[in-house]
């Protein structure tokens, strides 16, 4: 479950599911950051500016959804398609997925920071929603001034339907208007570059600055599926089949990162509730079974084989020879069961990633039926 996201980059300790909500420091911050950054809303947008996002975007898709990539880099700002490798390799995996597939736009931000002094550590935007005291906030390290264009959009009608979130920078003729210096980028720390008003026919134009991707469903379930079944595990008091159908909530509802809204937050604040105390995070998990103590270092949910499966990496000491490297596996599957039965019916199976320092890593898939 690997969501795709160039153009920024994050210091998330786990790599999908970082906690949302606004840090002590960030709550100081906001106060002297609100009079220099604002957000607008699609409902507070004209009809002329949401058809001007709305052509950015469609010119965008089209070269996405061929495989076009030097189409995109062509569109995409400097700071950015300078290192565009691994936007186009996202791409290209991408682009057969999405064949043939509906783009719908469902949420559009217009975040300004074009008064800010200099890149800030973190920017907030607070984004109100029309018809509601809910409020969205967007939260961006290290943005240099600038305005920008949060587009959440789904790509549907295909056997995978895929979440498409875009982050566009505003961008003018040289010597037109004042813009960021840098990509929207944790990296990008230079200041803007001050120039000449803009006259009223100087046209804008919108480059890529972000690109993340992520599906809208796994085991043919979406996420709000997955919340309903973590709340009923929670009831039940089986903790680890919780957690993770939270996490695999949490990964489908959030389009991206650094979006937070009170409902994600009341997601993020259920699964911590249900957290088991012993999962590997600084330190491995320990697993012991056979004579022998298992190093877990990681545990997610994927759905590879088109269902649910709990994935499960760990250190070995050997993988060299996969006869004994399957047993082993095979052996802590059956510990992993046995320490903790609900997940017998609660996931498709289990896969095992052996890593051992030097050798390659090994890899095997069991369903649960055949876990015995």
């Amino acid at each position: 479950m690997h969501p795709v996201s160039r153009g920024f980059s994050f210091t998330s300790p786990y790599r999908r599911f970082a906690e949302i909500g606004l840090a002590v420091a960030a709550i100081f911050c906001a106060a002297t950051q609100a009079h220099a950054v604002t957000c607008t809303t699609e409902s507070q947008m004209t009809n002329a500016e949401r058809a001007e996002y709305v052509r950015a975007l469609r010119a965008l898709e089209a070269p996405m959804q061929a495989g076009n990539t030097e189409a995109v880099k062509a569109l995409t700002i400097a700071p950015v398609a300078a290192s565009f490798e691994g936007i186009a390799q996202s791409i290209q995996t991408l682009s057969p997925q999405i064949q043939g597939a509906a783009f719908t736009v469902n949420v559009m931000y217009r975040l300004d920071s074009t008064d800010l002094k200099t890149t800030e550590e973190e920017t907030q935007f607070f984004c109100s929603v029309g018809g509601s005291s809910m409020v969205v906030t967007v939260t961006i390290p290290q943005l240099p001034p600038g305005v920008y264009l949060l587009a959440l959009s789904h790509a549907t009608g295909v056997e995978h339907p895929q979440q498409v979130s875009l982050i566009l920078q505003k961008e003018l003729p040289p010597g037109a208007a004042t813009v960021g210096a840098g990509a929207v980028s944790a990296t990008a720390t230079s200041a803007s570059v001050k120039t000449p008003p803009a006259s009223p026919e100087t046209p804008a134009s919108w480059k890529l600055a972000g690109f993340f991707v992520k599906p809208m469903s796994l085991g043919g379930k979406e996420g709000t599926w997955y919340w309903s079944e973590a709340r009923q595990y929670a009831q039940k008091k089986q903790p680890w089949t919780a957690y993770f159908y939270y996490q695999t909530a949490a990964f489908l509802l959030i389009p991206v990162d650094f979006l937070s809204s009170p409902n994600l937050e009341k997601l993020q604040k259920e699964m911590q509730g249900v957290r088991p105390p012993d999962l590997p995070g600084a330190e491995p998990m320990k697993l012991a079974a056979g004579g022998k103590t298992f190093e877990i270092t990681n545990l997610r949910t994927e759905a590879f084989s088109g269902e649910l499966d709990l994935v499960v990496n760990y250190n070995s000491k050997d993988t060299s020879d996969p006869v004994a490297t399957r047993a082993e596996i095979v052996e802590l599957m059956k510990a992993l069961i046995a320490a903790h039965p609900e997940i017998r019916q609660a996931f498709h199976g289990i896969w095992v990633y052996a890593q051992a320092q030097g050798q390659r890593t090994f890899a095997i898939e069991l369903p649960m039926g055949q876990i015995s």
